[in-house]
């Protein structure tokens, strides 16, 4: 019996000692809490009338890309939907430069232009936002076709949620990844509800890791509430793709506290399964306590961590309303390119 748990317990990407050191979790931790407090601070200003039209907060899922990105290498691209606030802090975009696009400044990433959904960034390989739902994945999977077409070991991540999994233009991404043993990585960031309507409603499907089955594609269910456990799934996933095996799917459950975007009241839950997932499954209250129990971690230590994000957050936030709007002249730039 005992001998059967073991086996399970690996079968879920989690063993029982941890398997990251002390560096990278403290690593971990950090950039969990700065997505945190920085989609706080911007569910702030978007009270305060300075960041307009939709805004979809990342609070509750930031492990899955925090575990993930902790894999991948300068060359790797990421690409995915519109809550894309957390996978930008993820990749190392500056905090200033997406404040400064979410309200719409020159300082922004996309000039002011693109807005929460649409900024982008080649120099760390993020691919954007994109605000039509499941239009990332076959865009994601392009982008594995390049690295596989000019034969690096380059892997494209691409992120979508369970709500975007039941889309026509998915199964036929899948379809092509698998054809070509493109080195995609698929990850449906199940977080329960889509726009509103919760999974079991949604879906004919209890795993959606199995989705690109009939094409062969390996997939795995991850704990997407334990950073350690994503970082495991994420480094199987990568170590495929990188050996030329082709896609792998990768579908986490994850959670999020706050509503479809800031418009959401989202009553179609109630307030003690919110208050439920934070007291028991919260991935930075976990990472925490881990630091401290099993990484001898000191409240000071977690406080210099603390104090160094929540200037980060400030900064960006000040600086956001300092940078100016962008000129008119800009409504002309960045909408054609002629080739030579």
């Amino acid at each position: 019996m005992a001998q059967a748990a073991e086996t399970s317990t690996k079968r879920r990407g989690r063993s029982k000692e941890p398997a990251i050191s002390r560096p990278d979790m403290l690593r971990a931790y950090r950039d969990m809490l700065l997505i945190r407090r920085f989609e706080e601070k911007a569910g702030q200003l978007y009270g305060m009338g300075l960041i307009g039209g939709f805004c979809h907060l990342y609070i509750g899922q930031e492990a899955v890309v925090v575990g993930i990105q902790m894999c991948l290498k300068p060359g790797d691209q990421v690409i995915t939907s519109y809550r894309d606030h957390g996978h930008m802090l993820a990749t190392g975009m500056e905090a200033r430069g997406v404040m400064a696009e979410l309200t719409g400044r020159i300082g922004g990433y996309s000039k002011g232009k693109g807005g929460s959904m649409h900024m982008f960034s080649r120099e760390k390989g993020f691919y954007g936002g994109h605000g039509i739902v499941g239009a990332q994945v076959s865009l994601g999977a392009g982008l594995a076709f390049s690295n596989w077409y000019r034969e690096s070991d380059n892997v494209a991540v691409t992120y979508f949620g369970e709500g975007a999994s039941n889309q026509g233009q998915v199964f036929e991404s899948l379809n092509l990844a698998a054809l070509f043993k493109l080195p995609c990585i698929f990850v449906i960031e199940n977080n329960k509800y889509g726009m509103g309507t919760s999974v079991e409603r949604a879906s004919a499907s209890r795993d959606l890791s199995q989705n690109g089955a009939a094409w062969g594609i390996p997939g795995e269910q991850v704990n997407g509430m334990d950073v350690i456990a994503v970082r495991e799934a994420a480094e199987r996933a990568v170590a495929h793709c990188r050996a030329g095996k082709g896609p792998y799917l990768l579908e986490m459950k994850t959670y999020r506290y706050r509503g479809h975007s800031m418009s959401d009241p989202a009553k179609y839950r109630t307030r003690e399964e919110v208050q439920k997932m934070r007291e028991t499954s919260d991935c930075i209250e976990t990472a925490r306590k881990l630091l401290v129990d099993q990484f001898a971690v000191t409240e000071a230590e977690l406080k210099v961590i603390d104090d160094e994000v929540k200037a980060i957050v400030q900064d960006s936030a000040d600086f956001a309303q300092q940078s100016p709007e962008p000129p008119e002249s800009e409504l002309w730039t960045d909408v054609l390119v002629e080739a030579k």
